[in-house]
């Protein structure tokens, strides 16, 4: 199930299922909402988007509230998320899957957001969309490009080859065809043995990993979590985004091939997808080429 595209004029919904926006969180998702406004776009934030009843988040029946209000709102033709954080997993089982199967709309995020948007393309079908959130634009060095890739996939309906901003790198050669799932790591831990997972087998998986919050040790012990619970037996291809703290010592491509030095499917590393980068549109369930060997990866259908 494939969403509208975007068209200019229309209403974007802004949500905050993962931390308050307090403080200076607040200050940065009003430039970012004004960064859509000045693209030609109208803006409309969720009801609770500013509650903050437990002193360190809102509560999941606000969260949920706003997700389902927002799928609701015959106005509102596209939602994304305002800020990341942990705790958006909680409100899943609240979330009326019902009536987004109904009201199918682009929703896109990244980070804590992988929770929702797999919950989301698991329980409905629904294509949702990883890319970046309100707050990070007023941090992007490179906004051209990477609100251009939001131009090019949610406004125009862009498929085929996905843009490179930086450099790829083959970790393992190969090609694969599948329907892509992921996100951020930590996130897609959570879900594992949830009704809210994604189904792995023969997908193409895309995984980043934020330096800030999980180290590279801690990365390894997820990555080891993935891999006792079977999902490396299962996907056609592995995609890996961008980590900030990469040194010349040691990569977080490193840590991942230290946990699938066993494996033969295709694996490509990239600097395009991720916290603390410039990110593309990449279609969460959409059918997708990774052809490592060549560095390229294509959205070959959204259908």
């Amino acid at each position: 199930m494939v969403a509208e595209k975007l068209k200019i004029g229309d209403t974007i919904g802004v949500i905050a299922p993962s931390e308050p926006i307090i403080k200076e969180r607040k200050e940065s998702m009003l430039k970012g909402i004004k960064i859509f406004e000045d693209m030609g776009f109208k803006t409309k934030l969720s009801k609770n988007i500013y509650n903050n009843e437990h002193g360190y988040s809102a509560s999941i029946k606000s969260k949920a509230n706003d997700i389902n209000d927002m799928f609701s709102d015959k106005e509102v033709k596209a939602i994304i998320s305002a800020v990341g954080g942990d705790n958006s997993f909680n409100m899943l089982g609240l979330i009326d899957y019902e009536n987004i199967k109904k009201n199918p709309k682009i929703i896109c995020g990244y980070s804590d957001a992988t929770n929702y948007l797999e919950a989301i393309y698991a329980k409905t079908g629904l294509i949702t969309y990883h890319h970046g959130e309100v707050v990070d634009l007023v941090r992007k060095i490179e906004k051209d490009f990477h609100l251009g890739q939001f131009k090019k996939v949610l406004v125009d309906g862009k498929l085929g080859n996905v843009d490179h901003n930086k450099p790829y790198k083959c970790l393992k050669e190969g090609c694969a065809k599948g329907i892509i799932v992921g996100g951020n790591l930590p996130s897609i831990v959570t879900l594992l043995n949830t009704e809210y997972c994604p189904d792995f087998n023969d997908k193409i998986l895309f995984l980043e990993v934020y330096s800030r919050s999980t180290d590279f040790s801690l990365a390894d012990r997820y990555l080891g979590v993935l891999k006792y619970h079977g999902v490396f037996d299962k996907i056609k291809g592995l995609w890996i985004g961008h980590y900030h703290a990469d040194t010349d010592d040691i990569k977080i491509e490193d840590v991942f091939m230290n946990n699938l030095k066993e494996y033969d499917f295709p694996i490509l590393k990239c600097d395009d997808f991720g916290h603390d980068c410039e990110n593309i549109v990449i279609p969460i369930g959409s059918k997708v080429k990774l052809d490592a060997t060549n560095l390229n990866v294509e959205i070959l259908s959204e259908k």
